[in-house]
C-alpha cells in the first residue's frame, strides 16, 4: 500500500520541479536585475556629484526653514496665535534686524575701510624694516608703500580681480536668496514636502520614514540654534574684550570669530590669524594679550559651553566630525566645509534608524535625540 502511495507521489512532485530551461531563465532575470540595480546606483551618484553645489543649496534652505521651525516654536507660549502668524512674525523681524544691520554696516563700512589700510601700511612698512635689515627690499624703489598704487598699477589685472570678485559676490547672493525662498516655502509648509518624500516609500515602511525624517528635523533645529547661540555669545565676549584692550576693529573681529564657530575645530584657529595680525603692529604686549584673550574665550566657549549647548541635538566623535571636514571641504569647497556637521548629524540618524536598527536589527543602537515638535511636523 505504502509503495502504490510512494509511486503516486513520485509524478506528483517531479511535475513540481522546474525545468532547467526555467531555472536558466531565472537566473538570468536576476543578473539582469542586479545589474540595472548597480546601472541605476551609478547613474544616480554620478547624477549627484554633478549638481552636489545645489543639492547644498537645498539642504542650507532646509536648515533655515528648521531655524524659521524653532523661532516660531519658540514664540508659542508669548504670542497665543496660529503657527503661520507667528512665522509670519518671525520673517518680518529677521528682515528688520538683517535691513538694520545692513545699513549699520553701511554706514561704518568707509570708516573700516580707512582702518583696514591703516593697519596693512603698518604691517607692509614693518615687514619692510624686518627685511631689510637682512638686505631683502620687499617691495622695490619704485612701488613705496602705496597700497592703492600698487593694486591700480596693473589694469588689466586689476579689472580682472574685479570681475572675479563680481562674479563670485553675485553667485553668493544668488545663492543666498535661493537659501531664503527655500527656508521660506519650507517653513510655511513642512508636511506637504516630506510627504512627498514619504510617499516614495513602500505603504508599509511610511510610517517609520515619516518618523526618521522628523528626527532628522528635529537635529537639524536644534544643531542651528545651538549655533547661533554660540555665534551670538563668541561674538559678543571677543567684541567686549578686544574693546576693551583698545584693539581697533573689535566689533568685525568679534564677529568673525563668533561665525568661525560653524567650522569645528578648523575654525577658531582660523580666526585668530586676523586678531593677530591687527595687534601685531601695536606692540608685543597688546599682541600677547590679544592672543591670551582669545585663547582663553574660545577655550571655554569650545570646552564648556559648546559641548553643553550641543549635546541635545547632535553626538558624533570629534575625530569623526574632524574626518568630514576635510572630506567635504576637499570635494565641495567652502559650503561642504560650512555644512560638514549638521550633513554628518543627519546621516547618523538615517543609518543608525535605516541601516543598524531596521537592515541589522540591533535594536540597542545608540538612542538619538527624540524630542518632539520636529520641522516636518504639523502645529496649529
Amino acid at each position: 500500500m505504502s509503495d502504490v502511495r510512494t509511486g503516486q507521489e513520485q509524478p506528483r512532485e517531479a511535475g513540481f520541479r522546474e525545468p532547467p530551461d526555467q531555472a536558466v531563465s531565472d537566473n538570468r532575470r536576476g543578473l539582469l536585475a542586479t545589474g540595472l540595480t548597480l546601472l541605476a546606483t551609478c547613474v544616480g551618484l554620478f547624477l549627484v556629484w554633478q549638481t552636489v553645489s545645489s543639492l547644498l543649496i537645498i539642504f542650507a534652505g532646509v536648515l533655515f526653514a528648521a531655524f524659521l521651525d524653532a523661532a516660531a516654536r519658540a514664540l508659542a507660549p508669548a504670542i497665543p496665535l496660529n503657527r503661520l502668524w507667528r512665522l509670519t512674525f518671525v520673517l518680518l523681524l529677521f528682515a528688520t534686524m538683517v535691513g538694520l544691520g545692513l545699513v549699520w554696516g553701511v554706514g561704518k563700512l568707509p570708516e573700516q575701510t580707512r582702518i583696514l589700510l591703516k593697519v596693512m601700511d603698518t604691517q607692509f612698512d614693518v615687514l619692510q624694516q624686518r627685511l631689510l635689515t637682512y638686505g631683502v627690499d620687499l617691495l622695490g624703489p619704485e612701488w613705496g608703500r602705496d597700497f592703492a598704487q600698487w593694486l591700480l598699477s596693473d589694469q588689466g589685472r586689476f579689472f580682472s580681480h574685479a570681475q572675479l570678485v563680481l562674479g563670485r559676490a553675485s553667485s553668493f547672493l544668488t545663492g543666498a536668496l535661493v537659501i531664503a525662498f527655500l527656508g521660506i516655502l519650507f517653513a510655511f509648509d513642512p508636511t506637504s514636502h516630506r510627504e512627498s518624500l514619504v510617499v516614495l516609500a513602500k505603504p508599509s515602511y511610511r510610517a517609520r520614514t515619516r518618523a526618521v525624517m522628523n528626527e532628522m528635523g528635529n537635529v537639524m533645529r536644534l544643531w542651528f540654534v545651538g549655533q547661533l547661540i554660540r555665534i551670538v555669545l563668541m561674538t559678543l565676549c571677543v567684541w567686549v574684550a578686544l574693546y576693551l584692550i583698545g584693539l581697533p576693529g573689535p566689533f568685525v573681529l568679534g564677529l568673525q570669530a563668533g561665525l568661525s564657530n560653524f567650522v569645528p575645530y578648523l575654525g577658531p584657529i582660523l580666526a585668530a590669524i586676523p586678531i593677530a595680525l591687527v595687534a601685531m603692529p601695536l606692540g608685543a604686549s597688546l599682541l600677547i594679550w590679544a592672543v591670551v584673550i582669545y585663547t582663553i574665550v574660545q577655550s571655554i566657549e569650545g570646552y564648556v559651553i559648546g559641548p553643553l549647548i550641543q549635546r541635545q541635538a547632535v553626538e558624533i566623535p570629534p575625530a569623526w566630525t574632524l574626518v568630514a571636514i576635510v572630506l567635504l571641504g576637499a570635494m565641495l569647497g567652502v559650503m561642504g566645509i560650512a555644512l560638514a556637521m549638521p550633513l554628518v548629524a543627519v546621516g547618523r540618524v538615517a543609518i543608525i534608524r535605516f541601516y543598524v536598527e531596521d537592515y541589522l536589527g540591533d535594536d540597542r543602537g545608540p538612542m538619538l535625540n527624540k524630542g518632539p515638535s520636529q520641522i516636518g511636523t504639523t502645529e496649529a
